[in-house]
C-alpha cells in the first residue's frame, strides 16, 4: 500500500490510499480510501507506517541525560543587567567580578554557605551563564576579599545614583549573634534577634527614601546606637558630597543628645520619634490630649522643650489594636502565673514571705505587668 497525490487544477490535490496488484502481466492500482480530509501531519505518519517505520511519542524519542533549571536564573540575570550591577561592582570584566555577581544571584535564588553555593549552582544554568563553572569555595572567599577592597568605590556610585541634595536618607542599626571566638568585632551586647548571652556583631544600613541600599558599616557588638550616627553624617558630607539632607531614624538612632551634635554640622534636618517617657509626660500635663484625635489622625504642635522643631502626633488605629491584643495576652499570662503560685501556697508547697515574694517577682519581671495588679503576701498565704 501507498499514498498517491492526485493534482487538481482548480482544487486541492486528492490524497488516496491505494494498493498495487497484478492481473496477469499488468500492474494495477486499487483505491482503498480517500484521505483528502486528513491534515498533512497525519498523512506523513501513515506514509511512515506504510514504509515499515516505528512511530513513538516525541518524549520517547530522546534520552534525557541531564536537566537543569534555567528560568529563575534568567529572570535574576535580566534584572541585574537592567540595574547595571556588573558595571557598578567593577567597570572592567574580571574573574572576581563574575564570581561576585554569581554569588549575588545565588544569594537571591537559594541562600547557602559558600561551599553549598558552588555545589548548588551546578544544578542550574547559573554557573555557565555567569562564567563560574570552575569556581571553588576558596575562589568565592577570595572574590569577597576583592569586593571588600572596592566597597567605598561601590558605595560612592550607589550614593550618586540614589541620593540627592535635600533628600531623605534612612539609617538604622541592627545586629546578629555570632558563633566563634576569632572575630574582633564580636562583643557581648544588646541582642536584636532574641539570642541573649551570645556575642553580637552590629551593622548599620543606609538607604534612600525608597529603601534602596546605599552603604553598610559593621560595628563592634557592644556599640551604642548614637555612637554610630556621627560617622555616618561625616560620610554623607565628605565621601558622598551631600551638603544638605534629611536624616530619618528611630528614637534610638537619633536621640536628643545626637540632635545637639547634628545641629553643629548645619544643613541637616531630621525625622525621628520621641521617647515614650516624653509622650506620657505630655499626656499627663495635657499638652497632648488624646481626645483631639477624635476629629483628626494627625496633629501638629509645639513645645518649649523642642524649640524650632516641628512636632507631629499621629494616631495609629492598627497599632493600637495590636498593642491592645499584646497587653491582654500579657495580663492573662501574668494572671495564670500568679494563680499557679496561689495553688502552691495553698497546698503548703511554697511558704515564707521571702520565697513567695521571689516567685511573684519572677512573674512580674517576665511580663512587666506589675502596675496592673495588687497583692498581699504572708508567710502562709498569698492573695
Amino acid at each position: 500500500m501507498h499514498i498517491d497525490i492526485v493534482p487538481n487544477r482548480k482544487a486541492a490535490p486528492t490524497l488516496l490510499l491505494r494498493e498495487s496488484y497484478r492481473e496477469g502481466k499488468q500492474v494495477k492500482k486499487r483505491t482503498l480510501a480517500n484521505l483528502s480530509s486528513l491534515p498533512m501531519a497525519q498523512i506523513e505518519a501513515i506514509r511512515a507506517v506504510l514504509r515499515g517505520e516505528e512511530l513513538r511519542p516525541v518524549a520517547q524519542s530522546f534520552e534525557i541525560t541531564e536537566s537543569r533549571a534555567q528560568g529563575h536564573v534568567q529572570a535574576v540575570a535580566w534584572m541585574m543587567k537592567r540595574l547595571g550591577l556588573s558595571s557598578l561592582i567593577a567597570s572592567r570584566p574580571c574573574r572576581e567580578r563574575d564570581r561576585v555577581v554569581a554569588m549575588v544571584a545565588a544569594r537571591i535564588l537559594a541562600p547557602h554557605t559558600k561551599l553549598a553555593t558552588t555545589r548548588w549552582w551546578q544544578t542550574t544554568t547559573l554557573a555557565e551563564d555567569f562564567g563560574v563553572t570552575q569556581a571553588s569555595e576558596n575562589d568565592c572567599y577570595a572574590a569577597m576579599d576583592w569586593l571588600l577592597a572596592r566597597q567605598e568605590r561601590i558605595q560612592k556610585k550607589l550614593a550618586a545614583r540614589h541620593l540627592e541634595a535635600g533628600g531623605l536618607v534612612l539609617h538604622d542599626l541592627s545586629s546578629s549573634y555570632f558563633e566563634g571566638s576569632t572575630c574582633p568585632l564580636a562583643k557581648r551586647g544588646y541582642s536584636r534577634d532574641g539570642r541573649q548571652g551570645t556575642l553580637q556583631v552590629e551593622y548599620g544600613l543606609m538607604t534612600d527614601d525608597r529603601g534602596c541600599p546605599v552603604a553598610i558599616t559593621v560595628h563592634e557588638g557592644n556599640t551604642a546606637d548614637p555612637a554610630t550616627l556621627l560617622p555616618e553624617i561625616q560620610r554623607l558630607k565628605q565621601d558622598f558630597g551631600l551638603e544638605s539632607f534629611v536624616l530619618v531614624g528611630d528614637r534610638g538612632r537619633i536621640s536628643q543628645k545626637a540632635i545637639l551634635s547634628i545641629r553643629e554640622h548645619g544643613g541637616i534636618d531630621w525625622i525621628t520619634a520621641l521617647q515614650g517617657v516624653s509622650i506620657r509626660a505630655w499626656v499627663k500635663d495635657q499638652t497632648l490630649q488624646p481626645d483631639l484625635f477624635d476629629e483628626r489622625n494627625l496633629l501638629e504642635l509645639s513645645h518649649p522643650d523642642y524649640p524650632g522643631e516641628r512636632l507631629v502626633a499621629c494616631r495609629h488605629p492598627e497599632l493600637r489594636k495590636l498593642r491592645g491584643h499584646q497587653r491582654e495576652a500579657l495580663l492573662q499570662a501574668t494572671e495564670e502565673g500568679l494563680q499557679k503560685i496561689q495553688v502552691r501556697v495553698a497546698a503548703g508547697r511554697l511558704t515564707g514571705r521571702d520565697q513567695i515574694g521571689l516567685k511573684v517577682g519572677q512573674i512580674m519581671d517576665r511580663y512587666k505587668m506589675a502596675k496592673h495588679f495588687t497583692w498581699d503576701i504572708q508567710d502562709t498565704t498569698f492573695s
